[in-house]
This record gives structure tokens, C-alpha cells and sequence, in this order.
């Protein structure tokens, strides 16, 4: 493996995700288990669990002060745009349904088989499986932004409260965009389960978590894994993807971003994060797949940076060897170019050009669940708890 010229040292490129340590042993080791199908757990540098419910990465990198993309980004992210003409489309194209769990809290966290997704709106998912219930990048505010009077604010509330919510067991965070963190949904989080709740965070984020209150967080780099304690046999391990951080004007990829590969001893989840296209999904679905279930982001593409459109999406679910996904990251905040209710439009289109069917990649209203692999009546099918967009 090359080694970094001197003014590139302390930096890692996306693109390059295996380009972990350039030079050292053990991101050679990295490397070489890349190509693998199987699962061994010593391929992963594991976490163990510890008194300490707080840990930071002990990857050599967590002493660096920023990383970096092979593609410099111009401007922030997405803009946002208004659109006065198809507002009144919204509550009929897309319906807040009331979730399960809250039209039936007994039955939520009683899944015996199979995994449950639950949209929650944007790239927030509530996942159930394998006696576990988590979230991916939880964000329960009105707008993502560091204010409340401004910023791309949502046309779509939450489908519930944090009040609401089941017993949580822990939270993945991506990465530190507002979109994805959320600085008072993390104190709402933090103040209703307290330290039962885990949070799994990516490199140079554990200062800010323990900012806000948070004691039982779990920092990781690329390919580092930990569990739930108690539940050991469910395995959270950071993965990459092609993205950036920023919170601040002087805080440009402080803090590293991903995506998650929850492996447990019945089903495997996939949350893509943020991202663009990159090999890094081929390099997941070889390490870690087949997955079960995948949450890929099908929106805010326009414009087009470090953000997937359908298409891609449609290969990140070919290349992480999803058996089902959900397209998630769309059809709640004002962030983008593209009409709110184009990426499920174009995701038919892409899918119909892969020779795949609707029921490969679903598309969920915002509160709706979807249940894969339960069995009903000695038969392994899924089944839709609620509604998915028509």
C-alpha cells in the first residue's frame, strides 16, 4: 500500500476507504480481509466492552486533527428551495401514518423472527431485530439547523415523539450534519433512557456527545466494531462511505462519517448513511453481506455532490448484496433541487432498468413499518405493518 505524501499525512480519502493507516501492518491486515465473504470475527478490530461506558477509538488515527475527501466540495450541501406549487399535494402523496407502536405499544419490541423497519422520516429508521431496537440518526426537531428560526425546515413532521418511542437500545450516528445529529433530539434521547442507551458515533464526535450529557457512547473508526452490552451477539461495526462532516465554519471534516453494518446471529441491517458513490459498498457487501435489509438514501441528490440519486442507490443495494431495501433520505426536509416527490418516481425507473421489482427496494410513508423475514403460518414471507407509498 502507498504510502501518504508528506503534506497528505493525518488525512484519509473516501474514495480510497481502505486507505485506512497508509504504511502500517495493520491496515494491511484491513486490506487483505477486504476480499473476504466470510464473516470472522478476528477480521474486524473489535471493541470490547469495558467498565468505562464512554471509549473513544482506539484506531491510530483518533489523534488526528481532520480528515479529508478526494473531492473538495464547493459549497454546502443542498440548498434549499421553496416550492409553492405542490404543497397541496402533500398530505395526499405523502400521509404521516401513526407507527405501530403507538397505535399498539404492547406489541412493540415483541418481535420474534424476522426485522422491522420503521421510518421515522429522512435517514431516521427505528430497527428491530435479533431482541435489539435502535436508531439511525434520530432527528426529532423542526428544522436542521443549529437555530430554530431558520434553516431547511421539514414538510413533513415526525410521525411520534421521542415520548413515544419503545425502549430504545441504542443509536448509530453517520455523521455530524444537522440533518443527521441533532443537538436536541440527542438531549431528549439522553434524558429519557439515560445511560441504558447506547450510542455508537463515528471518530472525533464522542467530545461533542459527552457535551450533552451523554456517558454511554462508543466512538469508532472505519471497520472497528462493538455491541450492546448484554447483547453480544449483535455486532455494530462503522463502515465507510463517500461523505464529509461540517457543523461549523471552522470545523470542516473534524469528525469522520460512514455508514453501519449491524451483523447479529439472524438477520444483518445495512444503514447506508449519507454518501455518495463509492467502492466501498462493493468492499462492504463482500465483508459483511448478504444483508438482510438495507436503508440507502434516494434523495437530495440535486445538486449532485456527495449524495446518491436513485440509480445509485440501486447499485449500493446490488453492492452490498441487500436481499430488500428502503429508501430513506427524502420527502421530509427542504434540502434539495428536486421536486420531493421525484426520487421514488425515479427509484421505479431504476429498478425497472435492473430488472429488479418494487418489492426488492420499497419506498414507506413517513411512520410506516415494514416486516422481512417473520414467519407467518410455518412460511418465511415479509409483511407491511402499515402502508408503503403507492
Amino acid at each position: 500500500m502507498a504510502a501518504a505524501a508528506p503534506e497528505d499525512r493525518g488525512t484519509v480519502r473516501s474514495r480510497v476507504p481502505t486507505s485506512l493507516d497508509p504504511g502500517t501492518d495493520e491496515d494491511e491486515r484491513d486490506e487483505e480481509c477486504l476480499t473476504s465473504n466470510q464473516y470472522p470475527k478476528e477480521t474486524v478490530r473489535k471493541r470490547q466492552n469495558s467498565t468505562r461506558s464512554s471509549r473513544s477509538s482506539e484506531s491510530s488515527r483518533s489523534s488526528r486533527k481532520s480528515f479529508r475527501l478526494d473531492l473538495r466540495l464547493e459549497e454546502d450541501v443542498t440548498k434549499s428551495v421553496k416550492d409553492k406549487n405542490g404543497r397541496f399535494e402533500l398530505d395526499r402523496e405523502l400521509p404521516i401514518i401513526e407507527p405501530y407502536f403507538v397505535q399498539h405499544s404492547e406489541s412493540a419490541g415483541k418481535l420474534e423472527t424476522g426485522i422491522r423497519i420503521t421510518w421515522l422520516g429522512h435517514a431516521s429508521v427505528m430497527v428491530e431485530m435479533d431482541d435489539l431496537t435502535f436508531l439511525t440518526d434520530p432527528v426529532f426537531s423542526q428544522r436542521a439547523s443549529p437555530i430554530s428560526i431558520a434553516g431547511p425546515k421539514r414538510f413533513r413532521g415526525p410521525p411520534c415523539t421521542i415520548e413515544q418511542l419503545p425502549k430504545i437500545d441504542a443509536v448509530v450516528i453517520s455523521h455530524n450534519h444537522y440533518d443527521h445529529l441533532d443537538y436536541n433530539t440527542v438531549l431528549g434521547l439522553n434524558q429519557r433512557f439515560g445511560t441504558e442507551l447506547r450510542w455508537f458515533v463515528p471518530l472525533g464526535l464522542l467530545n461533542w456527545m459527552q457535551s450533552c450529557g451523554c456517558e454511554n457512547v462508543i466512538e469508532l473508526d472505519w471497520w472497528e466494531q462493538n455491541c450492546v452490552p448484554g447483547h453480544d451477539e449483535v455486532t455494530f461495526v462503522f463502515t465507510p462511505c463517500q461523505h464529509w462532516c461540517k457543523r461549523t465554519p471552522f470545523d470542516d471534516n473534524k469528525v469522520l462519517w460512514g455508514s453501519w453494518s449491524v451483523l447479529g446471529p439472524s438477520n444483518r441491517f445495512f444503514f447506508a448513511g449519507d454518501t455518495g458513490y463509492c467502492a466501498a459498498f462493493e468492499q462492504i457487501g463482500k465483508r459483511f453481506g448478504p444483508f438482510d435489509v438495507a436503508a440507502i438514501p434516494i434523495g437530495a441528490y440535486e445538486p449532485r455532490c456527495q449524495h446518491v440519486d436513485p440509480e445509485e442507490a440501486v447499485r449500493i443495494h446490488a453492492d452490498v448484496r441487500a436481499k430488500k431495501s428502503v429508501g430513506i433520505h427524502w420527502g421530509t426536509f427542504a434540502l434539495a433541487n428536486e421536486h420531493y416527490l421525484e426520487p421514488p418516481a425515479k427509484l421505479r425507473e431504476a429498478l425497472e432498468r435492473y430488472g429488479l421489482t418494487q418489492e426488492d427496494f420499497i419506498v414507506l410513508n413517513h411512520g410506516a413499518s415494514k416486516l422481512f423475514n417473520t414467519v407467518i403460518n410455518g412460511d418465511l414471507k415479509d409483511e407491511c405493518i402499515c402502508s408503503l407509498l403507492g
